[in-house]
């Protein structure tokens, strides 16, 4: 016991001392951020400055070490934080940090593969997001389609049916009760069925939404078991075999699950009735391609659970940011009641009370779509955006990025930045007005969809 004793006396010195070196052992010119931690760098360090809100984490963190580009550790992996507008602007428009990390979470809900569009890069990525715009698009998808313009239009009629109606089914009642209506899933309808004729020409019937309302569910629960960085999970995998519930790792695959046995069906329908004479959908389309390199080369970047994740990736922003910005807005009329007015009084002068709105009225609504993308400022959907990775040795803003590197853009920051918007603690769709009309120069928040890398 004496000997263990005077061995742990002896060596708690040099641990104190490697772990103190450690701590601020960073790459050279690398931006100035917090210490590292054993083992998780210096997560922990960023929780306890916002445990909730990893924005305001990286704000405060920036206001401590005056710097608007934080450096620092996330676990083993070096990772830097843009709290500046045009730092972001910049990285997201240089091609080296189109790159995506590839951890764990983005692993789990592809097969344990790199797949989909979402979190996949180089090669493969360029692949098969061209071929999915492009084919896409001849099915409505970023352009003006009658037919997927008709659906939505009878899906936003079928859920006015529901409010005013009540539930006819089932499933329905768990959306509509009485004067109470769960707000995210009463929305989520015409988007996903849009999404099923974009991908499939066919849509789910009212009598079948409830599979709808269980895709939107799993979506959710997904996004809501990490956050934008990966969390804890993505630092230290291990962490899926003793605490699975407590890292959310078992909710990750639950949630994802249900998005790949929805189009795992969709798209195993599609194979069993598959004719390469004639492309009925976009389903078709992508397995005859797979099917000729097949035959031509032996080998494709084409496969079917390919065609799984690009489908799940294509519908993840349908299957919850889009109603949930819907759902904040309607949460502002109530507390902004004259906006509300507002936007009434556009819709009466411009609808009228005899139809439905079409993308038509859309030029002649701007207080509308000015609410939309004030909402979309206002309240950041994915406050530090998808992370991206530095796929070669670069410099930014005048520091060492090395290759590797996690790059995130703190949106927040941008949407709230006083420079550019004046009062952004204030709720203003006018400042997306000018003369009347839309004013296009001023939508920043669009300024990080811009990039070659998808990322919604």
């Amino acid at each position: 016991m004496i000997v263990l004793t005077i061995l742990a006396a002896l060596f708690l010195p040099y641990l104190i001392i490697y772990l103190y070196k450690n701590a601020y052992n960073k790459p050279k010119n690398f931006p100035p951020g917090p210490p590292s931690l054993p083992v998780y760098g210096a997560f922990w360090i960023v929780l306890a400055h916002g445990f909730t809100d990893l924005a305001t984490a990286f704000k405060k963190l920036g206001e401590k070490y005056k710097t608007k580009i934080i450096g620092l550790y996330m676990g083993p992996v070096p990772t830097i934080v843009l709290n500046d507008p045009e730092l972001i602007k910049e990285m997201l428009n240089r091609e080296e940090f189109d790159g995506r990390m590839d951890i764990i979470i983005f692993r789990l809900r592809s097969f344990w593969k790199k797949l989909g569009i979402f979190f996949t890069d180089g090669y493969f990525w360029h692949q098969q997001r061209r071929f999915s715009l492009r084919y896409l698009r001849d099915y409505g998808f970023g352009r003006r389609c009658e037919d997927l313009e008709s659906v939505v239009a009878t899906e936003v009629k079928e859920m006015i049916d529901l409010r005013i109606g009540g539930p006819k089914y089932p499933a329905e009642m768990d959306i509509v009760k009485g004067d109470l209506v769960y707000m995210p899933y009463f929305f989520a309808i015409p988007f996903l069925n849009g999404m099923l004729q974009v991908f499939s020409r066919s849509t789910l019937p009212r009598s079948e939404y409830k599979a709808l309302w269980a895709l939107t569910r799993g979506t959710v629960l997904f996004q809501r078991s990490s956050t934008d960085m990966g969390g804890a999970l993505s630092l230290t995998p291990w962490l899926k075999d003793i605490l699975p519930n407590y890292s959310g790792y078992n909710d990750l695959v639950k949630g994802n699950q249900y998005l790949l046995n929805f189009f795992k069906k969709l798209i195993n329908e599609a194979m069993e009735t598959h004719d390469e004479t004639y492309d009925r959908h976009f389903l078709d389309m992508y397995i005859t391609k797979m099917k000729e390199e097949m035959r031509e080369k032996d080998k494709t970047t084409y496969s079917v659970d390919q065609l799984i994740l690009t489908c799940t990736d294509y519908t993840f922003p349908a299957a919850s940011a889009v109603q949930f910005v819907l759902t904040i807005l309607v949460e502002r009329l109530l507390l902004q009641p004259e906006i509300q007015d507002k936007i009434h009084e556009e819709i009466d002068r411009v609808v009228g009370r005899d139809r439905l709105p079409n993308l038509d009225d859309r030029r002649n609504m701007p207080y509308l779509e000015a609410c939309i993308r004030e909402t979309m400022r206002y309240d950041t959907t994915v406050p530090l955006s998808v992370p991206h990775r530095a796929m070669k040795d670069t410099t930014l803003a005048g520091y060492d990025v090395p290759e590797g590197t996690m790059v995130s853009a703190n949106l927040t920051m941008l949407h709230m930045d006083k420079d550019i918007w004046g009062d952004p603690e204030n709720f203003r769709p006018e400042r997306f007005l000018k003369n009347g009309e839309l004013d296009l120069a001023a939508t920043v928040i669009a300024i990080w969809s811009r990039q070659k890398i998808m990322c919604w």
